[in-house]
């Protein structure tokens, strides 16, 4: 499989936890609300999070502190926001040199064969995000959580992707962190490959620790080919 990676048409990425590691930043802010509202969230709640939509992570936070129910729509909203407030100032100071390894390396190594390259990510931020981190230009087509209100296992978000690029959906990989994510991209008719733990995620053709050991593994096509 990851011997015909350069022969792909078209590779869509996930963008927290593949590229960049913004998950960090999520759970503060979901942490700062939940510390408000009076009970604790631990770093593995969070991760029930993983490739879930703002509204639904909330419902999440909300079933772990034993308040599913207690508020209305408009209080939520409220929450979400106020949630998504602080997210947004932890990225505002985001680095280029916060990007996971191998990341930019592999989009420039893409860029040179001439592959597509979509981002499909439920971050309604990626936007904000990929132009903090100077790559926007390397995205052929950028799918987030404004486009759809599908959230992954859904597979609207790759689908649109790769309708933008003209690729048929069997020609394309997705890489992805969370087991929605995987899932979204099987329902897809993609070909997803894991970034993270083979017993955290099922499902996918390839697992891999981060994008570095695409580039560094053995069965990587020579690039002067």
């Amino acid at each position: 499989m990851m011997k015909n990676l350069y022969e792909m048409k078209g590779i869509i990425f996930d963008l927290d936890g593949v590229i960049v590691d913004t998950a960090k930043y999520h759970y503060l802010a979901w942490r700062e609300l939940a510390d408000r509202l009076g009970f604790e969230f631990t770093p593995e709640h969070n991760e029930r999070l993983k490739g879930v939509s703002r509204d639904r992570s909330l419902e999440i936070l909300l079933e772990v502190g034993g308040m599913a129910g207690e508020f209305s729509a408009a209080e939520k909203h409220a929450m979400a926001t106020e949630k998504n407030e602080r997210y947004v100032a932890y990225i505002r100071d985001l680095k280029q040199d916060e990007m996971l390894p191998g990341s930019r390396e592999l989009l420039l190594e893409l860029r040179k064969h001439g592959i597509k390259i979509g981002l499909g990510s439920a971050s309604k931020n990626a936007p904000e995000i990929l132009d903090k981190l100077g790559i926007t230009e390397l995205f052929d087509v950028i799918v987030d959580g404004n486009a759809t209100q599908h959230a992954k296992p859904d597979p609207a978000v790759f689908l649109l992707g790769a309708q933008a690029m003209g690729i048929d959906p069997a020609d394309c990989i997705v890489f992805e962190d969370a087991q929605a994510g995987i899932e979204a991209a099987l329902a897809a008719g993609m070909t997803p490959i894991a970034v993270g733990c083979p017993t955290q995620l099922t499902g996918a053709e390839v697992y891999v620790k981060d994008l570095q050991e695409v580039l560094m593994c053995d069965e990587k096509p020579h690039l002067s080919r």
